[in-house]
C-alpha cells in the first residue's frame, strides 16, 4: 500500500500573503501609535483658576502610557523593517525556529504591554473627569489611549498571524 505524504508547509502564494498581511498589521500599528505619540507628548492645558500648567508628565499613568507607546513604536519599527525585508527579498531576517519564536513571543509581550498602558491612560483619564465637565486635556488623553488600544488590536492579529507560522513539533 502506497504511503500518503501530507503537505504541512504553507503554499507560496499564502505564505506571501500572510506576510503582506503581517506587513499591513505592522503599518498600521505604526500610524497608530505615532499618532497616539504625538497627542500624548504634546498634551498640556493651563487651569484657568490658579494659571499653572498641567502636562502629561504630572500624572504616572500617563507617563507609563507614553513608555508603553515608545516601547511598542519602536519594536513596530523593527519588526516592520524585517517584515518589509521578507516580503521583499522572501527570506526572513530571523531565519530557523528562533526567528518564529522571537516573533511569537515579542508580539505576545509587545501587545500586552500596551494594552496595559491604553488601560492605564483610561484610568487616569476617567479620574480626572470626575465631577468635571468634558475639558480638550481628558479628551486629548482618552484619544491617545484609544489609538493605543486599537494599535494594540493590530498587534494582536500580528500575533496570531505569527503563532500559525511556528514550527510545527512532532510528539
Amino acid at each position: 500500500m502506497p504511503e500518503t505524504v501530507v503537505n504541512t508547509t504553507p503554499s507560496n502564494s499564502s505564505t506571501a500573503s500572510s506576510r503582506t498581511v503581517l506587513l499591513l498589521m505592522r503599518v498600521l500599528t505604526f500610524v497608530f501609535l505615532l499618532i497616539a505619540l504625538i497627542l500624548i507628548a504634546t498634551l498640556k492645558q493651563t487651569d484657568a483658576d490658579t494659571e499653572e500648567q498641567v502636562k502629561f508628565s504630572d500624572f504616572y499613568a500617563y507617563r507609563y502610557m507614553l513608555a508603553t507607546i515608545i516601547i511598542g513604536f519602536a519594536y513596530n519599527l523593527l519588526q516592520m523593517a524585517f517584515s518589509i525585508f521578507t516580503v521583499v527579498s522572501g527570506n526572513r531576517v530571523l531565519s530557523g525556529d528562533g526567528g518564529y519564536l522571537f516573533d511569537f513571543f515579542a508580539d505576545k509581550m509587545i501587545s500586552y504591554f500596551m494594552i496595559s498602558g491604553s488601560a492605564a491612560g483610561f484610568g487616569v483619564t476617567v479620574e480626572l473627569g470626575r465631577g468635571v465637565p468634558s475639558n480638550p486635556f481628558t479628551d486629548k488623553a482618552n484619544a491617545s489611549a484609544s489609538l493605543l488600544l486599537i494599535g494594540f488590536v493590530f498587534t494582536a492579529i500580528a500575533s496570531t498571524i505569527t503563532s500559525f507560522a511556528l514550527p510545527k513539533k512532532a510528539n
